[in-house]
């Protein structure tokens, strides 16, 4: 494959282009649109003229500037006429209404022989217009495309929108495409203003060499597909393009294997960019010399042999669907209710254990119909299943579509219990904390409290006040069944950050409270020891040996102390005897405090 063209090479290649023109859709110079705005008035009197006295006009389009020169040749104008201010307007009419062409053009140009500045009619059907493709000549088609449409049943927009994406792909890369075709209901006649737009792109894969035929194909259909958004807008149409890419050495096989769907495609296709290779084909088969070989015809006539087997591998897909479509939510409820996604394998069993054993959920048909598609699935993995009747899929669907609605209930239910526990766990965790720093009293006190010696003293937000406050209020409301979620959900964020300071408070008290507590002393031998002072009473801690203080000093242990220390956390005061002071003297003698 020769290598990618630099922007200055592509800008060249667009100026002698014969069929590229400098824009994708040319855009109207502001003088001919002024032009335009100044006769719409007598244009849109005629085309209201034009519609009720032939209410069968596919459309009616002013043709671009661009195109003008190009038309006066083909259309033979006078000399002495060419010099004269035209505005060329172009009216489809079905074909069916082609012998009535002369009556009718003579009527009209009756009708605006007095419209200044002067009016130049073309009267045509949709087959003059492929044949202005089929005679390669692709201006004109581009003319009629690119009309300014004042009246469209859906001809004009196809058209114009196949066209515009055409220019896009040919500035892009034109040596690659070999033929752009059009096909379907826009050949056919039968386009609306919504239509898809069938189109189909021949890519010369023969002069690779640079990558594979295969790869070269996917880029490019890549650019092309992008490109139909681009033409969509560019056109301002509501017709979707349907573009379908085709390597040229695999459309000639297909072609010399009769394929039907390129045999329709080439009888009834119209390009609009060819080459040399879409015309040729198209006429050959138009003279009945493109013919299937017989290799092509045995494979067409075993193919038939091969229906039951396709059907089935449907069934058996269909059935697969139906299995995932099962197993995914019911995954989901599991993960919802707090447990990890399990196999496939697992989730029946621990479905049926959670919703239908233990919490008494679900009915026991549902927990069947996950067994029964999850015992299909394996059967066919394992190749136990290799088919499935047609009756059993519909009885499988019908379960499914029970199942879904009953899954849906139960998510309720489920988000019902979780926000149950959502609200009763940060409520009781945040009492709890209130109640270490506090002690044991009723909801009402400890937000007093909270209140009192928290917030009106600086040690808290305001903020966290309201928080507490919320969380109460949501519980309450949540005990009516007057809670929504979104509410349950902020006071579920809005806690988190109450229950982080609460957390951080209390430990910074229980640190206070443990300095406090802890007292440095040295007797005269120069012994130093630490006696720690609890509400449950004092400890000598020297080295490994704890003794604790009562009448005199008794062996003690770690557990002991700890134990101690812990039932003092979250109490702000500790009070002790004097006379601890007085056991120590007696057994250590004299000593010293070191603060």
């Amino acid at each position: 494959m020769t290598e990618e063209k630099t922007p200055k090479d592509l800008n060249e290649q667009l100026t002698n282009d014969k069929y590229a023109s400098k824009n994708v859709m040319p855009e109207l110079s502001e003088t001919i649109k002024k032009e335009i705005e100044k006769e719409k008035k007598e244009l849109e009197k005629i085309k209201n003229w034009v519609i009720k006295k032939y209410p069968f006009t596919i459309g009616v389009g002013i043709l671009p500037p661009h195109s003008v020169k190009k038309i006066e040749e083909e259309e033979s104008i006078p000399e002495n006429e060419k010099g004269e201010k035209r505005t060329h307007i172009a009216i489809v009419i079905p074909e069916e209404r082609f012998k009535d062409i002369a009556k009718i053009k003579k009527e009209i140009i009756d009708y605006i022989k007095d419209i200044k500045p002067k009016l130049w009619l073309h009267l045509i059907t949709p087959v003059d217009i492929w044949n202005f493709s089929m005679d390669s000549r692709y201006d004109l088609t581009n003319a009629i495309a690119m009309a300014y449409p004042l009246h469209d049943t859906g001809l004009l927009g196809a058209l114009r929108v196949a066209e515009v994406h055409k220019n896009l792909c040919l500035r892009k890369f034109d040596k690659y495409i070999s033929s752009y075709v059009i096909a379907g209901s826009l050949i056919r006649g039968t386009a609306t203003k919504t239509s898809d737009v069938d189109v189909f792109i021949v890519i010369d894969d023969t002069d690779v060499k640079r990558m594979p035929r295969l790869e070269l194909k996917e880029r490019l259909r890549a650019m092309i597909y992008q490109f139909v958004v681009d033409a969509t807008v560019i056109a301002g149409t509501k017709n979707k393009l349907e573009p379908q890419v085709y390597l040229l050495t695999d459309f000639w096989e297909a072609v010399k294997d009769a394929h039907p769907v390129i045999f329709t495609f080439i009888r009834d296709g119209i390009p609009l960019y060819d080459r040399g290779t879409f015309i040729p084909w198209k006429l050959l088969l138009k003279m009945g010399k493109i013919k299937p070989s017989p290799e092509a015809i045995d494979m067409f006539i075993t193919s038939g042999d091969k229906t039951k087997q396709i059907v089935n591998r449907r069934l058996i897909d269909s059935m697969i669907d139906i299995y995932y479509g099962i197993l995914n939510p019911s995954q989901a409820l599991l993960m919802m209710y707090g447990l990890p996604p399990p196999t496939h394998k697992e989730t029946p069993k621990i479905f049926k254990e959670i919703f239908h054993d233990k919490e008494k959920l679900i009915e026991k048909k549902y927990v069947e119909i996950l067994e029964k598609a999850v015992k299909n699935f394996k059967e066919y993995e394992h190749g136990t299943l290799n088919e499935i009747s047609g009756s059993e899929i519909d009885k499988l669907l019908k379960d499914t579509e029970d199942y879904i609605k009953r899954i849906k209930k139960l998510r309720e239910e489920i988000e019902k219990k979780y926000q149950k526990r959502t609200i009763e766990g940060i409520e009781k965790e945040i009492s709890q904390l209130l109640e270490n720093l506090f002690g044991k009293k009723s909801k009402k006190e400890l937000i007093e409290i909270f209140e009192k010696e928290l917030v009106k003293k600086g040690k808290m937000s305001p903020k966290m006040l309201i928080v507490l406050k919320t969380v109460e209020r949501v519980a309450s409301d949540f005990k009516k069944n007057k809670a929504k979620q979104e509410d349950i959900e902020n006071a579920r964020k809005e806690a988190a950050i109450l229950i982080n300071h609460l957390i951080d408070y209390g430990q910074r008290c229980d640190l206070v409270s443990l300095d406090k507590s802890r007292i440095q002393i040295v007797s005269k031998s120069g012994t130093t020891a630490e006696m720690i002072i609890t509400n449950s009473g004092a400890f000598i801690v020297q080295g490994t040996t704890i003794k604790k203080i009562t009448n005199k000093l008794e062996n003690s242990n770690i557990e002991e102390l700890n134990k101690a220390i812990a039932e003092q956390k979250g109490k702000l005061q500790t009070k002790t005897n004097s006379k601890i002071f007085e056991v120590l003297r007696k057994e250590l003698g004299d000593f010293e405090i070191l603060l």
